[in-house]
C-alpha cells in the first residue's frame, strides 16, 4: 500500500494559510486510487480543522508532531506526553535563555499556540509571555503537556542555536524546528515519522511505499522513512538538503505538482 504523509504550514497552504483547489483535487484523487493520505503537523488539533476545507478530506490528521494522532472521524488514536516534572525540567533551562516559551496543552495554549501569534508585533507577543505564569499552568485539573515551542523574535534566529545546544543534552525529548525562529520541543516518541510507523501498525496496514512532503525541521524523520521525500522550493536549504527530491513552492501548488509530474501517482 502506497502512503502520501503531507505537513500543513508551508507545503499544502499556502501564504494565505488556505487549501488550493488544485491540492485539494489531488488529495481526492489519491484516495480514490486507495492511497493513504495523512495531515502530519505541528498544529494543534484546534488548529488543524479550523482551516477551510480540512474536515472535508476525511483523512487521518498527525498533530503536535505525532503527539496526537487523529482518525479521520476525529477520533483520538494515540497520545503521549511531557511529564510534569520533564517541563518543569525544561521550563529551568528555557527561562534563562529568555526566549518566550509556547505551551500546548489538552486545555489549550499558553499564552497562545503559534497559529494565534500570527500577525501580531513583537512587542505584543513578548507582553504575552511576560504576563504568562507557567507554573500556573500544572494547576489546571487533569492537565496534559503534549509540546513547548521556544519562539524568539525573527531578528534573533541566532538564538535558536543556543536553545538546540541546551535542549541537546536533555534525554527523552524530540526537538526540531517547523520555522527558522522556533524549536519545537515533545516527547521523544511524538515525531512525524515515528507517528507513520505507529499508525500502519495501529491499522494494520503495510506501506511499501511512502511519499513525505514538507518545509521545515520538524519534517525531517518523516523523510528519513520516506521512500522518496521532497521538500517544497521555499523551504530552508538544510532542510532541501534533507529531502530526497525538490518541488515547487506552496504557492504553486509544489504538492500537487510532485504527486502528478513527478511520482506520477494519479
Amino acid at each position: 500500500m502506497k502512503c502520501v504523509s503531507i505537513d500543513l504550514d508551508g507545503t499544502l497552504l499556502n501564504d494565505l494559510h488556505q487549501i488550493s483547489d488544485g491540492n485539494k483535487n489531488i488529495i481526492e484523487k489519491l484516495k480514490k486510487h486507495k492511497i493513504e493520505v495523512i495531515l502530519n503537523t505541528g498544529r494543534q488539533y484546534p488548529d488543524v480543522v479550523k482551516v477551510a476545507g480540512v474536515s472535508e478530506l476525511e483523512v487521518p490528521i498527525f498533530c503536535l508532531n505525532g503527539s496526537m494522532m487523529y482518525a479521520p472521524n476525529g477520533e483520538l488514536l494515540y497520545e503521549t506526553t511531557l511529564s510534569i516534572e520533564l517541563y518543569k525540567e525544561l521550563l529551568a533551562v528555557l527561562q534563562p535563555l529568555n526566549v518566550g516559551i509556547l505551551v500546548y496543552t489538552n486545555q489549550g495554549g499558553f499564552p497562545a499556540t503559534l497559529p494565534q501569534l500570527r500577525g501580531k508585533a513583537w512587542e505584543e507577543i513578548q507582553a504575552m509571555f511576560d504576563n504568562q505564569n507557567y507554573e500556573s499552568i500544572l494547576h489546571l485539573e487533569n492537565v496534559k503537556i503534549y509540546k513547548l515551542i521556544a519562539v524568539v523574535d525573527e531578528t534573533n534566529i541566532a538564538k535558536i542555536a543556543d536553545v538546540k545546544k541546551t535542549l541537546s543534552k536533555l534525554d527523552s525529548i524530540s526537538f526540531s524546528s517547523s520555522f527558522p525562529n522556533n524549536c519545537e520541543i515533545t516527547s521523544n516518541e511524538a515525531q512525524k515519522g515515528k507517528a507513520i510507523r505507529r499508525y500502519e501498525n495501529l491499522k494494520n496496514l503495510s506501506f511499501d511505499e511512502i511519499y513525505s512532503f514538507g518545509d521545515g525541521g520538524n519534517d525531517v524523520t518523516q523523510f528519513e522513512v520516506s521512500t522518496r521525500s521532497f521538500a517544497m522550493e521555499n523551504a530552508p536549504d538544510e532542510i532541501k538538503k534533507r529531502a530526497s527530491d525538490l518541488t515547487k513552492s506552496n504557492n504553486e501548488d509544489g504538492v500537487a505538482y510532485a504527486i502528478e509530474h513527478i511520482l506520477k501517482l494519479v
